[in-house]
């Protein structure tokens, strides 16, 4: 059997892999247009900077490790420009004519570019992909004495390459981004985090703005701003290589990816594709979606091998679980966010807790924000959270559980290891649980920070806390007074009973509902989040 593989990153290399293991007299080859293959592109942004000081390093394996370990023969700098199908044959370079049993499409994404000519023929700008695009940064930044960098996208790659280029002395760094905050995958309450440490480390964030025109010396914004630029990094995207794919009349989805069944094949059953340039099944709504990550690409190349050698082997939908350094916060996601749902119009519940790193009492304790999204039937929909130690460990945890289709209730079971350097005995995800299950019994109603304006604002904190710091307009009655000055407040009007992170108001709001109160919320997230909102907002109310 002849399996010709076009690609050479996570999904091309992973499927020439797990295929060898497989059947050890396959004949497999990878063509890589490039001259690199198995390149730990991730990394991209920490090689720029050197925190990754390391070429080396940057190569997850090499030509000769797949030649003399794996036995598959790799063809750089080998550009395929066609596809027979009929013939099951493939052309490289215009010339060579190679035939194939079983084909892999692995091509990859590429950078959104947009084709203006000032774009393509400025060389202070560029790109971040390969591993010679970081060489090129690297060279240029040490050749120029570049001061002033520029950073348009705030995506995962843009925040990475913005903190990376500001860890260099002497470069000054600017974040542009068109959309009002800046990480698509989440919410604005979970991006207020990392916008308010992105400023705090000296990098200049520009939002709900576009470029309009790069200059020699200065790009002009939609809103007329100039910015000074050495040097500017495109991060806006990248968007799927099918022209291979639509070239031999593959079929394509609506998204722009390469369309493929369960088992990565694509409309015809002797070509398979994965990685960037598939579309797959989002797993909360069952959407068609594009998902450029590192960690579905290699599992569709296993599944791939798999399927090619005989195993059946399905791919089971995209979470989108994503994890991003912001200099020294962490923002981790799984599922959905808020503002997919409401533009697919699925019904959601919402809430916000607060959870310690590990128990509060051993030193170095820090909080993480939680932001879940759940439905009437307890499924979880999503999960984002901004902090600073073991944020990923509980987003891994919940992703785990919803590819098990496990309820808001399972999270209060789950068993997870303790010890005070470690977690709590009542851990973040059992809180969560907790707070959700509260939500759906009705046994709490839960407010946000876009509700204050419209209601009554009651801080149930100590005198102390109050007068220290509050939300403008709020009354105070501590809760253990609320007993008896419950009288105090009016039933006619929307009250929202906050304190720190939101586990005192939920008491103070069962005190108030059961003696009579229906118009009773409880802010989720408290004071702590409400401030990191109106910090993202330089508004901060004092009294």
């Amino acid at each position: 059997m002849e399996v010709i593989i076009i690609g050479g990153g996570a999904c091309g290399a992973s499927a020439a892999a797990r295929l060898r293991r497989l059947d050890d007299n396959a004949k497999i080859t990878i063509l890589e247009k490039t001259n690199e293959i198995s390149i730990a592109n991730c990394g991209l942004p920490y090689y720029c900077s050197n925190v990754i000081n390391s070429e080396e390093a940057m190569h997850v394996s090499g030509v000769q490790k797949f030649k003399n370990l794996l036995n598959v023969d790799i063809k750089m700098g080998a550009e395929v420009t066609n596809i027979d199908r009929k013939a099951k044959t493939i052309t490289i370079n215009g010339a060579e004519v190679l035939s194939y049993d079983k084909l892999v499409l692995a091509p990859g994404a590429k950078p959104f570019v947009p084709q203006i000519e000032v774009i393509l023929n400025n060389p202070k700008i560029f790109t971040v992909r390969m591993l010679q695009d970081a060489e090129k940064i690297k060279a240029y930044i040490k050749n120029t004495g570049v001061k002033n960098a520029v950073v348009i996208g705030g995506g995962f790659i843009g925040i990475e390459m913005a903190e990376n280029l500001a860890l260099i002395d002497g470069v000054k760094t600017t974040l542009i981004e068109q959309a009002p905050h800046i990480l698509p995958p989440v919410d604005s309450e979970t991006a207020a985090f990392a916008q308010n440490e992105i400023r705090q480390h000296g990098v200049s964030l520009i939002l709900s703005d576009g470029v309009k025109e790069f200059r020699e010396t200065e790009l002009i914004l939609n809103s007329g701003t100039k910015i000074p630029y050495d040097i500017a990094i495109l991060a806006i995207g990248v968007k799927p290589e099918t022209s291979l794919a639509k070239g031999c009349g593959l079929e394509i989805g609506k998204t722009g990816g390469v369309k493929v069944n369960e088992n990565m094949q694509t409309s015809d059953s002797d070509i398979y594709a994965g990685g960037d340039s598939v579309e797959v099944e989002d797993f909360v709504t069952g959407d068609n979606v594009l998902v450029p990550l590192a960690g579905p690409a290699n599992r569709q190349g296993r599944i791939i091998a798999d399927n090619i050698a005989g195993f059946k082997s399905v791919y089971k939908k995209t979470i989108g679980s994503a994890v991003v350094k912001v200099f020294d916060l962490t923002i981790a996601c799984a599922g959905n966010s808020e503002e997919s749902l409401i533009k697919k119009n699925i019904p959601y519940w919402k809430t916000f807790t607060f959870g310690f790193s590990h128990a509060s009492y051993y030193p170095g304790a820090t909080r993480t924000m939680y932001k879940l999204l759940f439905n009437n039937d307890g499924d979880i929909l999503g999960i984002q959270a901004a902090g600073r130690e073991g944020v990923e460990k509980r987003i891994d945890v919940i992703a785990t559980m919803m590819r098990n289709k496990q309820k808001v209730w399972d999270l209060i079971d789950c068993e997870l290891c303790y010890a005070p350097p470690y977690s709590s005995a009542k851990d973040p995800v059992n809180i969560l649980g907790m707070h959700a299950d509260n939500i759906l019994k009705g046994l709490v109603k839960p407010a946000f920070f876009e509700d204050l304006k419209d209601s009554l604002p009651v801080d149930i904190r100590s005198q102390a806390e109050f007068q220290n710091e509050t939300i403008a307009g709020a009354v105070h009655i501590f809760t253990p007074e609320l007993r008896t000055r419950y009288n105090e407040l009016p039933k006619d009007k929307k009250i929202i009973l906050f304190c720190n992170t939101g586990f005192q108001s939920y008491v103070a709001s069962r005190i108030l509902i059961q003696k009579g109160f229906n118009n009773v919320y409880s802010l989720t997230g408290g004071i702590t989040l409400y401030k990191e909102l109106v910090k993202n907002t330089n508004t901060l109310q004092r009294v």
